[in-house]
């Protein structure tokens, strides 16, 4: 994997694993903002790796799903995923208090979404996706 495909891959990695510590210490709106930046940063590895140029600057994991022909389902993900950029830390975009808007299985359901994310781009990677 080219270099600064690997930096951004390796970065959402640490990311899910942030997730998955924050899901275990009930911080669940900081679980879901990290799940969607594991995402970001897998799919932008791709980008990397596969157009030989650097991905936009966006936070839009739609518009990079569909840069790189995300198959449906991954696609699915990438909409549930796509939100919570905003959602989980602005209460004018999350009408409310995020952290009031987040419990257990929606937090686990958006890890298990950025968890699937990575299995594509791991296969879009070794050329089976």
């Amino acid at each position: 994997m080219r270099p600064e495909a690997q930096a951004w891959w390796s970065q959402g990695d640490h990311d899910l694993n942030a997730a998955r510590k924050l899901f275990e210490a009930g911080i669940f709106y900081a679980s879901a903002f990290l799940c969607h930046q594991a995402a970001e940063k897998w799919l932008k590895a791709v980008y990397i790796e596969l157009r030989r140029e650097l991905p936009p600057k966006t936070h839009n994991l739609v518009e990079l799903g569909k840069l790189l022909s995300v198959p449906e389902p991954v696609m699915h993900e990438l909409r549930v995923l796509n939100p919570e950029y905003v959602a989980s830390r602005y209460p004018d975009a999350a009408n409310g208090i995020p952290a009031e808007n987040y419990d257990r299985p929606k937090a686990e359901r958006l890890l298990a979404g950025a968890e699937r994310v990575r299995v594509w781009a791991t296969s879009a990677l070794t050329g089976k996706g």
